[in-house]
């Protein structure tokens, strides 16, 4: 079997250390472009925050239009419907077990919209035994802001249909009850204060810091991998060389 020349090999090393440099160095630029992204979506958040109040009757019906209202605030008129009301299982607050209520509103005839009304601790004793659903009757009005539908969380088994659900998928619901859901919903930020909700919406996870702490890790493997090279390749036998004369 024919040995590898000298040059072949330092060739071959020579572009394995070329390759590994450019793939971390643009797996690092990745990362700073997801962190700026992050942090455009964190700015426009607190933009749509600070705008007046959305029209009720500009509330989007398209899921196009919803995406740019979300973080808008709005006041709703509307009749609750109880009666649908879903509580989201496994939905911790603050390092406490909870779930999270979530109950249509009929703003008119054929016209419905999902609230994220708040969140409630569960029975430490009787984990089957859910809160009550707190519900004005008659038409009621409702502050909060434009959000995408609830979030979903990791769901062991099949997906349940009765009043305790790990998760809440729109169009789904909107086929078992025959209600005509807008594609968003609502978080609720003011209620009743005897409803027994508490509404400490946490701030989105941005993920900033993370995205840059991988980038800084790139970077460094991008940068050992110069460093390795040039002291092995380079260095080291240009030193080699030099104490054998």
């Amino acid at each position: 079997m024919a040995t590898m020349s000298p040059r072949l090999r330092r060739a071959i090393v020579l572009l394995a250390a070329v390759a590994m440099t450019a793939l971390t160095a643009r797996l690092g630029f990745w990362q700073l472009g997801r962190a700026q992204q992050k942090e455009a979506l964190q700015s426009q958040r607190e933009t749509r925050r600070g705008e007046p109040p959305l029209a009720a009757a500009e509330l989007a019906r398209t899921a196009q239009a919803a995406a740019a209202q979300h973080d808008r605030r709005i006041v709703l008129a509307g009749r609750w419907l109880p009666q649908h009301a879903v509580f989201l299982d496994n939905r911790p607050l603050e390092g406490r077990a909870g779930v999270l209520l979530v109950m249509p509103l009929e703003l008119a005839p054929g016209d419905t919209v999902l609230v994220q009304r708040g969140w409630a601790p569960r029975d430490p004793v009787d984990r089957s035994r859910l809160p009550s659903v707190p519900s004005a009757p008659g038409r009621v009005l409702v502050e909060g802001v434009v959000a995408p539908p609830p979030g979903r969380t990791l769901a062991l088994g099949a997906e349940g249909r009765g009043m305790l659900r790990q998760n809440l998928d729109p169009e789904t619901f909107a086929r078992e009850t025959g209600l005509p859901l807008r594609p968003l919903s609502i978080r609720q930020d003011e209620g009743p204060p005897d409803d027994g909700l508490v509404r400490r919406w946490p701030a989105p996870a941005t993920e900033v810091p993370k995205h840059r702490g991988y980038a800084f890790q790139w970077f460094a493997l991008s940068s050992l991998t110069v460093a390795l090279y040039v002291w092995f390749q380079l260095l080291g036998p240009w030193w080699r060389r030099r104490r054998a004369a």
